[in-house]
């Protein structure tokens, strides 16, 4: 067993601090999960261990996904990128319009035979940076012309976000707003970005005007959840989304700077989803505000640790993939918190590696298993490039030696015994491509 664990590590590569977050944030998960599915496991009368059962199965795979992504050459994704960006459009249209309805919105795909559902926004959204970091990649040459560079990234943004909308406006807007980044990043014009943001309004005022009109869509739904965020304190409300806002605000009151300690919460028996959508005011309650920061400051090492990535990986297809994938994630789970201490109103969106799922845990399990692959190429490749630096430098030196020794041999040594002149040996170095 210990010679199996040797093994594993050996070939896990990558860069460790990532390795290092996503394996607390799975152990946090395990914890806030555990504590608090007690009043679901009761409703639905199964063993108070079986949620926990279910979400270690679940990490688990998730972390063997990571493993396995993170062996595959990052460049392979470049092609599977297009395969799987032209799959999940008819897949978006077809659970729009067919999808399995949960909490007032048509965002699931139930799949025959195993019964799994799975939200197809999820896969939406990876293979949607996977194309877009291609095609950056691709257009940098004449990514500041309109035509030629700004639309062809920009027509997959707006396909995939037009098709999320009407049942996921949240994950739309998120989308929109990261993608705005890895734009911005990608050298795109500040003129083409701010075109593109008056679009975005013009389409959401259109998607809300035709939803009032017609009743497709959920226009009733945003409208009371930007109401109640506005003035939910000036008003008695009995919609459900005030209810869990006000459940989570005492939960995050009751655990002040260090918490009411692991399991002891007592908000997680009022708040309708304590495991999913509002598990970051459940560990606040449990572990406090320090608790709550800690979780943060694990999010924000994993974007830095990509940004490392993003600046050393010598390629623009990878660097833009690390960066806009490790975004899109440290966003949604940066609105996760807002929505739990009320600074953005109800979004619906869960906390990327930490809240109990199943299909979500494992898209996200493929971006990190991407990222890695990213950084497992880097590292790999500064390592021959020190390799070859250092082999060279021991030429040089080892060719220095020699010439020594000719220089200090006696004057009266036969003309025909004297060695040949010893060429010059240049230090080896590596072009590394910009593009």
């Amino acid at each position: 067993m210990a010679d199996r664990m040797k093994q594993l590590l050996t070939k896990t590569k990558g860069d460790k601090v990532i390795w290092g977050v996503v394996l607390v944030l799975s152990f946090i998960s395990l914890l806030a999960v555990y504590s608090s599915t007690g009043s679901l496991a009761y409703r639905m009368e199964k063993n108070s261990s079986y949620y926990l059962i279910k979400q270690v199965m679940v990490l688990g795979l998730g972390l063997l996904i990571i493993y396995w992504v993170h062996n595959v050459n990052y460049t392979k994704f470049a092609r599977i990128a297009v395969v799987m960006y032209l799959l999940s459009l008819p897949l978006l249209l077809y659970t729009l319009f067919f999808g399995t309805s949960l909490n007032e919105g048509s965002r699931w795909i139930r799949l025959p035979v195993i019964h799994l559902t799975f939200q197809t926004s999820d896969l939406a959204k990876l293979a949607l940076f996977m194309f877009l970091a291609r095609v950056l990649s691709i257009k940098q040459a004449v990514i500041k012309d309109f035509r030629q560079g700004f639309i062809p990234v920009l027509v997959p943004m707006l396909l995939t976000c037009a098709l999320i909308a009407p049942a996921n406006l949240s994950t739309a807007l998120m989308l929109g707003f990261t993608c705005s980044i890895l734009f911005f990043i990608g050298r795109v014009q500040v003129k083409h970005l701010m075109l593109m943001a008056l679009v975005g309004l013009m389409g959401l005022t259109l998607l809300f005007a035709i939803s009032k009109l017609t009743g497709f869509g959920r226009a009733t739904t945003w409208e009371q959840r930007i109401e109640d965020f506005a003035v939910g304190k000036k008003k008695e409300s009995k919609h459900p989304d005030v209810y869990q806002v006000e459940q989570a605000k005492i939960a995050i009151a009751n655990g002040g700077l260090t918490g009411r300690g692991p399991g002891r919460s007592l908000q997680k028996n009022f708040l309708p989803h304590p495991y999913s959508d509002f598990i970051f005011s459940i560990i606040i309650e449990e572990y406090g505000l320090a608790g709550g920061a800690a979780v943060m400051m694990l999010y924000l090492l994993f974007l830095w640790r990509s940004i490392l990535i993003f600046k050393r990986c010598p390629f623009a297809f990878g660097a833009f993939l690390a960066v806009g994938l490790s975004i899109t994630l440290v966003f949604q789970a940066m609105l996760n918190m807002a929505v739990n201490v009320h600074l953005v109103p109800v979004t619906g969106l869960t906390l990327p590696m930490i809240s109990m799922g199943g299909s979500s845990i494992w898209f996200t399990s493929v971006a990190i298993g991407i990222v890695l692959s990213v950084s497992k190429y880097v590292d790999e490749m500064e390592g021959e490039r020190k390799n070859m630096a250092k082999v060279a430098a021991e030429q040089v030196k080892e060719n220095g030696a020699q010439a020594g020794n000719v220089q200090n041999e006696p004057s009266e040594t036969p003309a025909e015994l004297k060695p040949k002149k010893v060429p010059r040996v240049k230090t080896a170095t590596i072009t590394l491509p910009t593009g």
